[in-house]
This record gives structure tokens, C-alpha cells and sequence, in this order.
């Protein structure tokens, strides 16, 4: 519905899951996909890969609940241009479409900082000499970068956030430890509730917690408030 009104796009197919999506591509071939992840029978990952191997003018902008990066660079890897999360407004949505139409990249400022992070090799995607991820593996611990500050400390003007925590995932933190609700937070930031569930459950899995008592004591501990 939202696609349909804006300028410029015209929306030709909507499918509910992976096959379907592979399919209507090779019917109508159109420009853009805007690709959801999580989906029965076959994922927005390989949807995304068959459609980029069997339809490569066709871009692909994932369009997702999930930040995590656990979706974010499979989704990358298989070919997608773009990505975004659901809290993304139409003028987002449209800049990204028109990006990658373009021949750009259509990725969210904070898809763009995590992905030039991992690159840089300071980022949750950084490995070791023999390939495997260095990323923490929870329980609550503060990542070092490879000087051994922890991942609190200020470096160059810019905080590092600890355990791989994203900017919006460490808002949502603060908020939780001022005593907000789910409801409030999606209140506050205009997102869904669906939104901040997942915010919380990455949050809460990336450090360790196990539920609203000890995310505060994280965020206090780490001065996110």
C-alpha cells in the first residue's frame, strides 16, 4: 500500500514468501525487489541469491525486522543493494529504490556504519588470523578492539558501543533503563512493537542479560543512559 502511493513505482507483484517472489521476478521482471527475510519455504536470503544468479537486472532491497548481523551480511553476501528496517519511512524507502536503480548502494546510515565497521576489521564481523569470528560470544563482557579499549570507551569522538551493540539497539537500552514499556519505547521512537521487541531480544542476547533487571544494571554499568 505504501509502494503503490508513492511517485514514480509501480508495484506488479507482491508474494508471500521466497518461491513465490523467485517466481514472480522471472514473470515480470521489475527493477527492484523490496524482500522481507523471514518467510516460509524459502528465506529472503536465498530468495535474493536465485533471483540475483537467474535475474541479475533486477536489485534486491531487504526490507526487515531484523538488524542483527546474522541477517544483515548473508543478506549482502547473496546480493542484496539495499537494506533497511521496518521503521524506515516512504521517503527512505523511495531513496533506496532510486538508489540502487541507480546502480548504488540503498543501506540505512547505521547499515552503512556497521558495514564500513566490518570492513575497517573493528566491527562484530572482524575475524582472527585463522578465520574464525572474533565477536564475543555474550555473557555480558565489553569488546575490546584490537588497541584493548573496551567497547564503551570514546575513540576518535565517536563511542564505541559494547558487545556489538548498535546505536538504535543501545537508544532502545537507555530507554529500558528509564523504566519505559515496549509500548512506551515504540511510542517514543515511532517504530512498531514488533520493532522493539526485536531491538530488545538482539540487546539482550548480544550482552548476556536475562531480563529487564539486568539490562539496566548493563546500561549502568556501561553509562548507556
Amino acid at each position: 500500500m505504501l509502494l503503490g502511493l508513492l511517485p514514480g513505482i509501480e508495484v506488479v507483484g507482491a508474494a508471500a514468501d521466497g518461491e513465490e517472489a523467485v517466481r514472480l521476478v522471472g514473470d515480470h521482471r521489475p527493477e527492484v525487489v523490496l524482500m522481507d527475510l523471514r518467510m516460509p519455504r524459502c528465506d529472503g536470503v536465498e530468495a535474493t541469491r536465485r533471483i540475483r544468479t537467474q535475474y541479475p537486472a533486477t536489485q534486491v532491497v531487504v526490507l526487515t525486522t531484523y538488524a542483527d548481523d546474522d541477517s544483515l551480511f548473508p543478506a549482502l553476501r547473496a546480493g542484496a543493494r539495499g537494506y533497511l528496517t521496518k521503521d524506515a519511512g516512504g521517503d527512505e524507502i523511495a531513496r533506496a529504490i532510486a538508489d540502487v536503480t541507480a546502480g548504488q548502494a540503498g543501506l540505512s546510515p547505521a547499515v552503512q556504519s556497521r558495514v564500513l565497521d566490518a570492513l575497517a576489521g573493528t566491527g562484530p564481523e572482524r575475524r582472527t588470523e585463522g578465520g574464525a569470528e572474533a565477536q564475543g560470544q555474550g555473557g555480558g563482557r565489553p569488546s575490546q578492539d584490537r588497541g584493548g579499549r573496551t567497547g564503551g570507551e570514546e575513540n576518535g569522538g565517536h563511542r564505541r558501543l559494547p558487545d556489538g551493540l548498535t546505536a538504535r539497539e543501545a537508544e532502545v537500552l537507555a530507554l529500558v533503563a528509564d523504566g519505559l514499556s515496549n509500548t512506551e519505547i515504540a511510542g517514543r521512537l515511532h517504530v512498531s512493537m514488533a520493532t522493539v521487541k526485536t531491538h530488545i531480544n538482539n540487546l539482550f542476547a548480544k550482552t548476556g542479560v536475562r531480563d529487564r533487571a539486568q539490562a539496566v544494571g548493563y546500561a549502568y554499568r556501561h553509562g548507556i543512559t
